[in-house]
C-alpha cells in the first residue's frame, strides 16, 4: 500500500520501513522531512479535504 497517509486531522504520515530507510539526501528532505507536519489546506472551509474519506483512507493505510 502507499507510503504516506494523511489523518483526519491533516497530519502527514510516513510507513516505518520508509523513515528507517537511509538512501540519500532526497529520501531524507524529500520524504522523511514530511512526516509529522501537515499539509496545506486552503482557506475556505468548503474546499477543506473532506475528514470523513480521510480517516477511511488513513485507517487503510495503517492497516497495511
Amino acid at each position: 500500500m502507499g507510503i504516506l497517509g494523511v489523518d483526519p486531522d491533516y497530519r502527514v504520515h510516513l510507513r516505518a520501513d520508509v523513515l528507517e530507510e537511509h538512501d540519500g539526501p532526497m529520501l531524507r528532505h524529500g520524504l522523511q522531512e514530511l512526516h509529522g507536519g501537515w499539509i496545506q489546506t486552503p482557506r475556505r472551509a468548503e474546499h477543506l479535504p473532506n475528514r470523513g474519506y480521510l480517516a477511511e483512507r488513513f485507517e487503510r493505510f495503517r492497516a497495511a
